[in-house]
C-alpha cells in the first residue's frame, strides 16, 4: 500500500527555502527597522548578511543531496549569527533526511525556542513528529503554523495535517483537511495526489479518477503517481488510460518496482 505523501518529498525542501528568505530577524511577527518601518534586507547587519548567504548556499546544497557541504554552510551561518532560527530549522530537515532523529529533534526545538510562531518551523517539526511515531503530537504544530499570517506555504501545513490525521485513523477529518488544502491551492500536485490516493484506498474510484485526471493533465511522470493512475484506471475498467499510463511508466521508469508490479498485474499490492 502506498504511503500518504510519499512521492513528492521535495515539498519539504521547498518549504525550507521559504523560511531561508525570512531569516534575517528572529522572534514572532514582522520585523521592524530602527525607524519603525518594516525591516528589509538593507537593515541586516554584516553578520546577518553573512549568515543569510551561507544559509541560502546550505539550502542549495541540501536540494542537490550534498548534505555534508550543507551542514558546513550552516555552521558558517551560525558562526556569524548564533541565534539564526532558520539555520537550526534547516539543519533539522537535513538531519531528518539523514535519519539522525535525535539531532533533528534538537535542532527543530532550538529553532522554535527562538521563533516559536514561525509557520515554516512549526510545519517542519510537525512533519518530523508525524514521521517518527508521534502523529498525534504533530497536529498542534500544524495548527500553530496556520496561525502565522506571514507563512506562504499554509497549503503544505494543511496537507501534512491531513496525512497525519489519516495516520491516526480519522478518515473523515483527513478528507476534510485534504479538501481544504485543495481549495486553498488547486494547482498543488502533492495535494492532488494525496486526494487521488485517499479516494482510491477508500474505494471511491470516481473521485480518485477525478483527481488523477488533473495529475495526468499536468504531465506528472513520477513512478508512484503513474502506478496509482494505472490502478485507478484498472479498477474503473478504463483500459485505454491504463495502457497510456503503463506506456509512460515503462518509458520513464522501466526498472522501477512500480513497473515490475504492473508486469505482474499486482494491482492490489
Amino acid at each position: 500500500m502506498r504511503k500518504p505523501g510519499s512521492s513528492i518529498t521535495l515539498a519539504l525542501v521547498l518549504s525550507s527555502l521559504l523560511f531561508v528568505a525570512g531569516c534575517a530577524g528572529n522572534g514572532g511577527g514582522p520585523k521592524r527597522s530602527a525607524d519603525g518601518e518594516l525591516a528589509t534586507q538593507s537593515d541586516q547587519t554584516t553578520a546577518q548578511k553573512r549568515a543569510s548567504i551561507n544559509l541560502q548556499l546550505a539550502a542549495g546544497y541540501f536540494q542537490r543531496g550534498e548534505n555534508s557541504v550543507a551542514l558546513d554552510k550552516i555552521k558558517a551561518a551560525l558562526a556569524a549569527d548564533s541565534e539564526n532560527a532558520g539555520a537550526y530549522a534547516l539543519r533539522g530537515l537535513i538531519y531528518m533526511q539523514m535519519n539522525e532523529t535525535h539531532l533533528a529533534d534538537e535542532n527543530f526545538q532550538h529553532a522554535l525556542r527562538i521563533d516559536g510562531g514561525n509557520g515554516g518551523y512549526n510545519n517542519s517539526y510537525g512533519w518530523f513528529l508525524c514521521n517518527n511515531g508521534r502523529p498525534r503530537d504533530s497536529i498542534a504544530y500544524f495548527e500553530t503554523a496556520l496561525k502565522d499570517r506571514n507563512y506562504e506555504s499554509a497549503v503544505l501545513a494543511i496537507d501534512n495535517e491531513g496525512i497525519c490525521t489519516e495516520k491516526l485513523g480519522d478518515m473523515a477529518g483527513a478528507e476534510k483537511l485534504y479538501k481544504r488544502a485543495f481549495n486553498t491551492d488547486p494547482s498543488n500536485l502533492r495535494v492532488t495526489e494525496n486526494l487521488a490516493r485517499f479516494y482510491y484506498q477508500n474505494k471511491n474510484y470516481d473521485q480518485a479518477k477525478f483527481y488523477m485526471g488533473r495529475l495526468v493533465k499536468a504531465n506528472v511522470t513520477d513512478a508512484g503517481v503513474l502506478w496509482l493512475g494505472i490502478r485507478i484506471a484498472h479498477k474503473g475498467g478504463d483500459r485505454i488510460t491504463e495502457g497510456v499510463l503503463a506506456t509512460e511508466l515503462q518509458r520513464y521508469h522501466p526498472d522501477s518496482v512500480q513497473y515490475a508490479s504492473y508486469q505482474r498485474e499486482a494491482f492490489d499490492e
